[in-house]
């Protein structure tokens, strides 16, 4: 039995191959942003790489949730 991904990891197939990067990539861009709150870095994201506004979203919230467990 294989477990369902659930919350904004279920988003990443998707994102990898609709915008050809990996997700790896996407977090360390996120990473290395000088924007710290969550809706300027959806908004980035959707302005200057062009996402729509659920990948954005799940990228920035995952990231995010990863740096804060840290």
């Amino acid at each position: 039995m294989t477990d369902t991904v659930k919350g904004p990891a279920s988003y990443f197939p998707s994102i990898e191959k609709k915008y050809g990067r990996p997700v790896a990539e996407w977090k360390a861009l996120i990473r290395a942003s000088p924007l710290t709150r969550h809706t300027e870095l959806v908004a980035w994201l959707k302005s200057e790489h062009g996402l729509g506004h659920g990948h954005a979203n799940a990228l920035v919230a995952h990231t995010l949730a990863e740096d804060s467990a840290a």
